[in-house]
């Protein structure tokens, strides 16, 4: 049962386009990871196969995961995103449990995590300490929150802004790091042929590929402006798949980058493998250049996100599930305003209070709960009559399929790895289960 609107977005202005569309795919999955992440991946797989095995894996399955999205995107058009899909495919519950573990943990503990590591290596060049670190972070939120208070072209415009000069410094890395890294892969070389051929499990390549669609996160989130995009049931499966391909070759690249100016072990315990390959290649100073393209990064990133999540709130709000004021549009920006500004508050208190850590690394591994659901409901919505689409994925059923098995098994390995952290998290999800039935009687219509 449709329990939105599925045509005029209640005010919203459809003012992103295909290019600001792709923007935020790629601008919102390449965040701080790809600098950092690296290390844990050649540390969990010591060889080079391994190493890029990992990468095409994790770029696949997000691809699996974007063209499930598209084709749900292309038949539910509506502010919402994944919310709306699970609505659609199961119950108005399973959507809600959705949006209240993302405001509650997943995505504004997300905005937080990387508000602080903006903020953290901007303290590469100014001395901040704790609580100025806490206060840059609350800074940038408050003013990315108001930029996307002020209109959703702002927010798509600066996104898309940002995200092209991330690819260009991204390029110039590869080029450079290419062109001027023979004296350093001399050492790798020479270091690789005294050094014992390394080795992995299978669960290795598990964990490895944990950390690696963890750098892949935020592909999902462009499905939340729909009603905001032009054209959206060709513009979002055209950007989602564009913006992944774009993600994954830049991904393997830069690891190509890295392999070859240092040696293995350097970028299996490296905690800023970036930093560390531009000193190799620069000599002293490369690192503080990468710490300026991180703070550009994680800023970009931080923006995408900040301006995806408010729309489901407001989708949840006009559904019935949350107050109905938070779901109001601003008469003259055509934002939903209030979203936006509880987002931020919630966020910031995360910040200031540090118990966004608890939170984000008990609960971030459930939304592969929900991802694996949203690909069998595919599925189950694919028998509809009452819908239509525009796109239809390749390679179905198996795709989907294939895509919620890998969701399932990465979830069963968290259980399986930290038991105790992992139940307490799924308890916090479901402690929402509850709250939905509260507000379920109070809406009309509105059923279990």
């Amino acid at each position: 049962m449709t329990t939105g609107a599925s045509g005029g977005g209640g005010g919203l202005r459809r003012a992103i386009g295909l290019k600001q569309a792709t923007a935020m795919v790629v601008g919102t999955i390449i965040g701080a990871s790809i600098f950092v992440q690296p290390s844990e991946i050649t540390g969990q797989v010591p060889t080079i196969s391994g190493i890029f095995a990992v990468w095409i894996v994790c770029g696949l399955l997000t691809l699996f995961g974007a063209l499930v999205c598209a084709e749900l995107a292309s038949t539910f058009p509506e502010s919402g995103g994944v919310y709306v899909y699970l609505r659609e495919a199961y119950s108005p519950t399973v959507g809600f449990l959705w949006g209240w573990a993302m405001f509650w943990t997943m995505h504004s503990g997300i905005i937080a995590v990387i508000a602080v590591i903006c903020a953290r290596y901007l303290g590469f060049f100014i001395d901040l300490g704790d609580l100025g670190q806490r206060l840059v972070a609350v800074a940038t939120i408050v003013i990315l929150s108001a930029v996307n208070y002020l209109g959703v072209k702002h927010g798509s415009v600066l996104q898309t802004a940002i995200t092209v000069g991330k690819l260009i410094a991204i390029v110039a890395i590869i080029v450079l790091g290419f062109a001027f890294g023979g004296g350093a892969h001399e050492v790798v070389v020479e270091r690789a042929a005294a050094a014992p051929q390394g080795s992995y499990t299978a669960r290795d390549f598990a964990l490895a590929l944990v950390a690696g669609l963890f750098a892949f996160g935020g592909w999902h989130m462009v499905t939340y402006n729909a009603e905001e995009t032009a054209e959206p049931r060709s513009t979002i499966p055209r950007a989602l798949v564009v913006g992944t391909l774009v993600v994954t070759v830049c991904y393997i690249l830069l690891n190509a980058v890295y392999l070859y100016v240092l040696p293995m072990e350097t970028v299996g315990s490296s905690d800023r493998v970036a930093a560390d390959a531009a000193d190799a290649v620069f000599g002293r100073g490369g690192g503080a250049a990468m710490s300026a393209l991180v703070v550009f990064s994680t800023f970009g990133a931080l923006s995408g996100i900040v301006l995806a999540g408010p729309r489901v709130y407001f989708a949840m709000a006009r559904d019935g599930f949350l107050f109905s004021w938070i779901g109001a549009v601003h008469p003259k920006y055509g934002t939903p305003h209030r979203a936006i500004v509880l987002q931020g508050i919630w966020a910031s208190v995360l910040v200031f209070t540090g118990t966004y850590r608890q939170l984000f690394t008990r609960v971030i591994y459930t939304e592969w709960i929900f991802f694996g659901l949203m690909a069998l409901g595919l599925i189950m919505l694919r028998r509809r009559t009452d819908v239509s689409r525009e796109y239809e994925i390749w390679g179905y059923p198996w795709l989907p399929i294939i895509f919620a098995l890998s969701a399932f098994g990465i979830v069963a390995n968290q259980i399986a790895t930290e038991p105790v952290e992992s139940i307490t998290g799924l308890g916090l999800v479901l402690v929402g289960w509850p709250i939905y039935m509260i507000w379920a009687r109070k809406s009309s219509g509105v059923g279990a």
